[in-house]
């Protein structure tokens, strides 16, 4: 494993190791309970540190002692930990939140849910449902909204109290179709596994592909050779490209900008259709795989189909940038603050939006991205104009990759290697969605297969800090302000 350095710390090492990691600049990317073989449980501890390519990491026996809380040191790490209480059944001690998350909206039971390995059962009949505040005023409202919403849209419910059109108090409840997809992984080979990991989140199919292989080659040491990695950075952008004119589109719709939504959704549809004649997927599924590719994009149609679609997305941006009635409703929208987007664990275009120049693929580069380096845009205002303006910007830039990987060239060579984990290795893997993060651990059993796959998805890390944006807006900008994050249920309920 090379690409995480762990290091075995008690748990009365804990809170002081990470206050010095915080003081560093470093950041928690989160934290993961699973319960070695005729061992106890044992929490595992992710995080980056600045100019470091490497992650960090943290082993820490539990022994059925409570572990101190560290959302007070970094508070991102407070839905994790109420995840790990509630699946696994480690405690945390001084927990500023000690409710449940996952099963919030059940009935309280005497067990919950089994995270992976866990024999024992969750605390999620011994932790409370999160309370929902008094409020008194014979004109303050309560609007539980959804799960079943109007369009086609994932099920969630949002608690709303509002004054008038002002929102006093939100609450999102997420979980309501908790797929298990850790799970499902278990038992289950290295292929097998990464067909399931493409469809954790259907829209980011390639990134979840790219960071479960990369912890699967993580953990048996193997190199992918290089064109295969050329082949997994240009997907990796063609699945970038759809997604974010899906989100143009879809922002377009909630300012009432009915043309610009249908133009957004149609140059969607025609950059899905390049992926479907190069890889014979519309989503690129069934592309990347354990050590390399399973089979080669055909190139014509992608350098084809973005010659003629790139001139129609730049009229299209145009429009866009130029519609006032349109901009109105996005400037000043919803801000987010640096050290709100920083602290809380924003990711991917929220993050950069607000001022946190951070990219795994320049940062902690994967796939071809040390060779072909993209274009970061940052920018500071933190509200709904600026996640618009840097996922087109991301738009741009990706298009503009695209052409330069096969202007210059493909590397000769094969397009994969032999790549079995050996019995008893783990793994770390990771890639930059076009939401953000996505990090994959892996621990593999004595009998070559999975024991334990722990996933983070960057709408988990979004769906955290995006209530805060929404506490004292209005009801009149949820819908925009909740498009502008570009948010996921599924990526959030894994």
């Amino acid at each position: 494993m090379t690409n995480c350095e762990y290091v075995t710390l008690s748990i009365d090492e804990l809170v002081g190791r990470a206050q010095a990691l915080v003081a560093a600049g470093g950041r928690f990317q989160g934290v993961y309970a699973w319960f070695p073989p005729a061992l106890d449980a044992e929490l595992r501890y992710v995080a980056t540190l600045p100019g470091q390519e490497t992650f960090a990491g943290w082993r820490v026996p539990v022994s059925g002692h409570a572990v101190p809380s560290l959302a007070a040191i970094s508070p991102l790490l407070g839905w994790h930990e109420r995840e790990v209480m509630e699946m696994s059944g480690v405690a945390f001690s001084g927990h500023p939140e000690p409710e449940r998350l996952v099963t919030a909206f059940l009935p309280r039971t005497e067990s919950g849910p089994l995270e992976p390995g866990n024999a024992h059962g969750g605390m999620a009949g011994k932790l409370p449902a999160p309370l929902l505040p008094a409020v008194s005023g014979k004109h303050v409202q309560l609007l539980p909204f959804g799960p079943v919403r109007a369009d086609v849209v994932e099920s969630a419910q949002f608690i709303f109290y509002y004054l008038g059109e002002g929102i006093l108090h939100y609450h999102p409840n997420l979980f309501l179709k908790h797929r298990g997809m850790e799970k499902q992984f278990e038992g289950m080979d290295a292929g097998s596994a990464t067909l399931l990991a493409e469809r954790v989140v259907g829209i980011d199919s390639v990134a979840h592909a790219i960071a479960f292989v990369e912890a699967i080659e993580d953990a048996a040491d193997c190199e992918v050779p290089a064109r295969a990695q050329w082949f997994r950075l240009v997907a990796a952008e063609l699945e970038r490209i759809y997604n974010h004119l899906h989100y143009l589109g879809h922002l377009c719709h909630t300012t009432t900008l009915k043309v610009g939504e249908a133009q957004g959704k149609l140059l969607e549809e025609r950059a899905k259709q390049i992926n479907g004649r190069a890889s014979g997927s519309r989503f690129l599924r069934s592309l990347v795989w354990p050590g390399g590719v399973r089979r080669e994009l055909d190139l014509q149609p992608i350098s084809e189909g973005l010659r003629v679609l790139k001139p129609q997305i730049d009229e299209y941006i145009g429009l866009i940038e130029r519609t006032t009635s349109h901009l109105d409703r996005l400037i000043s929208t919803a801000p987010l603050s640096q050290q709100l987007a920083f602290d809380q664990g924003a990711t991917g275009p929220i993050e950069r939006a607000s001022g946190v120049d951070r990219d795994l693929r320049r940062d902690h580069p994967y796939a071809a991205y040390r060779t072909l380096q993209p274009e970061v845009a940052v920018a500071q205002e933190g509200d709904a104009a600026a996640r618009m303006r840097v996922r087109i910007a991301e738009l741009r830039a990706s298009i503009a990759l695209v052409d330069k990987a096969i202007a210059d060239g493909l590397p000769q060579g094969p397009i994969s290697a032999g790549c079995v984990p050996p019995a008893g290795t783990e793994g770390l893997g990771w890639a930059e969605s076009p939401r953000g993060t996505v990090l994959y651990a892996v621990h593999i059993g004595t009998d070559g297969r999975l024991l334990r796959v722990k996933i983070k998805s960057p709408s988990f890390a979004n769906w955290r800090v995006f209530p805060s944006t929404v506490h004292d807006s209005n009801m009149m900008d949820y819908a925009i302000n909740e498009a502008s994050f570009g948010l996921t249920i599924s990526g959030c309920a894994r």
